[in-house]
């Protein structure tokens, strides 16, 4: 089916939107019934609170891929703000907020400028290490109470009313809980959200298609701890008075432990496992002392375990379990009505588009690319060979920006982009695919090759939460679909990139890299892998795509598929060019016969 008809095809979300309606109604009506005990209502409460802190750390945690140990804090910031500013300086709570969610914003974006560098275990160690110099903080500073903490904190009031019992309260915090769900549902599903979602796959795909990956990290963590403040904001008005307990290490790894036992990569996790923790937790604590005749931490114990058996049998979290019972989401929609995307101005083929002069690197005493120098021009595909080792892979990282050049110039129409970071030489029309395919397997097709048009949009976080980028999404949607069909995968939109075979994942980091509108395409080893009638249908592809206009540099070792294709070859061995000429010239080259056949006898 051609990718700009699934405008046509029947959705689910009427049905998804119905079970969200119902489950909201009951909700709503739960305090009103005379028969629930308050007991009920203070738990639900304390749900709603630990669920805010838990969504965040599905943006932060289950899409980002970044672990933190210290969310607990910021509901720290979050509460100990308003309880100041309300008791001592008689500030509105309401007003309040907006103060805590700027000390938090602040905090927490130069906290991250810190901590988001870090990479693998040092980075949620970071979060511990600030996360307990936070609750010591809070403990020792005389404005806020030392271990005493503040007492006498106002109620929330609407129209007047002080909400002093938890019923009252119950629809402040729910109503807050589903704003956040709202906001997060639309920031995932939006240009920043697929940055976020691109960093679990690693930064050097995202890099290569122009999106800022530190900025992206930061986003996730300052959102997650907004999500906090907010949290620790409703905390001290529900509670009348703060103290640094609930603010400790101990908290924010409970906070973890409630996303992931609810599916850390799910909003409705985050609900779920904030429910599911606090129910145990609470009746835990009355039944294990009752049942070892003594009382202790026993429950504890019992979290650690069922954590152990979760990640050994349901390592995705309860939700995607729970989820099954609920109708599927419905498809995004291709637009075919939405206006096309500008385009860059093509150079007049024949022209000079890449030039490359005395190129170097080295890796300490080894010089992986030595002088090498070449040039490509518009319209043309060249393509660059040469034995294992050559330094072919070490040349495209250097023309893309991936590696600095330790000496000589990379040119791309006359102006120099050696030296420059990946997203900015993305930024100039260079796009590229990889010798191992780097897509987000859980991630729909469509949505992999969207975050190739990352730099032909523009809105951010404000815009998606308000919902404001409709109409950019659908232009990079319908580009995304064009590429795809284009390519020849216009009936594999919504298949998770996951499941598709070896030559159908090199055709999409091919649409990905179109979407990008770019001057010049480099190919890592595009038909690496490949069987026969794989490589004859990318072939045709390339040959198409050169017909439209597009400059093509591609590494391959496959010389049968090189030669039938190339317009010239660029031959390496050792890190130097041994030779360069049309295919007929490089077949008898005897330079090129030596490095491959050992020489011509």
């Amino acid at each position: 089916m051609s990718a700009l008809s699934m405008s046509r095809l029947p959705t689910t979300g009427g049905p998804v939107r119905l079970a969200g309606l119902a489950i909201l109604v009951a909700g709503a009506v739960l305090p009103l019934l005379p028969g629930v005990p308050e007991f009920w209502i203070t738990l639900l409460n304390a749900v709603g609170l630990s669920a805010l802190v838990a969504m965040g750390l599905v943006v932060l945690t289950g899409v980002g891929g970044l672990t933190s140990f210290g969310q607990a804090a910021f509901c720290g910031f979050g509460a100990y703000t308003t309880a100041v500013l309300s008791t001592v300086h008689g500030v509105s709570p309401w007003l309040t907020l907006v103060a805590a969610l700027l000390l938090t914003g602040a905090a927490a974006l130069l906290l991250g400028l810190l901590t988001v560098r870090l990479s693998g275990h040092y980075l949620p160690l970071g979060t511990m290490a600030w996360g307990i110099s936070l609750f010591y903080l809070f403990g020792n500073l005389d404005a806020l109470g030392r271990h005493d903490g503040i007492s006498g904190i106002p109620p929330l009031s609407v129209a007047g009313h002080a909400l002093y019992d938890g019923r009252s309260v119950y629809y402040v915090i729910w109503g807050i809980v589903a704003l956040a769900a709202l906001a997060t549902v639309r920031l995932l599903d939006s240009r920043v959200g697929r940055t976020i979602r691109a960093l679990r796959g690693g930064v050097l795909a995202a890099e290569a298609s122009g999106v800022d990956t530190a900025r992206a990290k930061l986003v996730a963590f300052v959102y997650a701890a907004l999500l906090a403040a907010v949290s620790g904001w409703l905390f001290a008005h529900v509670q009348r008075a703060v103290n640094p307990t609930p603010f400790g290490l101990n908290a924010g790894i409970e906070y973890l432990f409630m996303a992931v036992v609810g599916g850390v990569s799910h909003i409705g996790g985050a609900v779920l496992g904030a429910g599911l923790v606090l129910l145990l937790k609470d009746q835990l604590q009355v039944v294990l002392p009752w049942l070892f005749g003594g009382s202790g931490n026993y429950e504890s114990i019992v979290f650690g375990g069922l954590l152990v058996l979760l990640l050994q049998h349901a390592r995705g979290g309860l939700w995607p379990l729970a989820a099954r019972l609920l109708p599927a989401p419905a498809a995004p929609v291709v637009d075919p009505a939405a206006e096309p995307l500008p385009r860059r101005s093509v150079p007049e083929r024949g022209g000079p588009l890449l030039e490359i002069d005395d190129l170097q690197k080295s890796f300490g005493g080894l010089a992986a690319v030595r002088n090498v120098g070449f040039s490509v021009a518009a319209g043309e595909i060249v393509g660059l060979i040469g034995p294992n080792g050559a330094g072919k892979s070490t040349t495209f990282n250097l023309i893309t920006g991936v590696l600095r050049p330790s000496g000589g110039r990379v040119r791309l129409l006359g102006s120099g982009i050696g030296g420059l970071p990946a997203r900015a030489v993305a930024r100039r029309g260079v796009a590229r695919s990889f010798q191992h395919v780097k897509l987000l397997p859980e991630m729909s097709v469509l949505d992999n090759v969207m975050l190739g048009a990352h730099l032909r949009g523009r809105a951010g976080v404000l815009r998606a939460v308000l919902r404001l980028d409709r109409a950019e999404e659908a232009r990079l949607r319908r580009e995304a679909a064009l590429q795809l069909e284009r390519c020849g995968l216009g009936d594999s939109l919504h298949r998770p990139a996951g499941t598709l075979a070896l030559g159908q994942s090199r055709i999409v980091e091919i649409a990905r890299a179109l979407c990008l509108d770019p001057l010049l395409l480099l190919l890592d080893e595009p038909a690496a892998g490949l069987r026969h009638a794989e490589k004859q249908a990318l072939a045709a592809l390339l040959r198409r795509l050169r017909e439209e206009g597009t400059t093509i540099l591609l590494v391959e070792h496959d010389m049968d598929f090189v030669m039938g294709l190339v317009d010239r070859l660029v031959v390496m061995e050792f890190g130097a060019r041994i030779a360069e000429g049309v295919p007929a010239d490089i077949r008898n080259d005897p330079a090129v016969l030596d490095a491959y056949l050992g020489g011509i006898e």
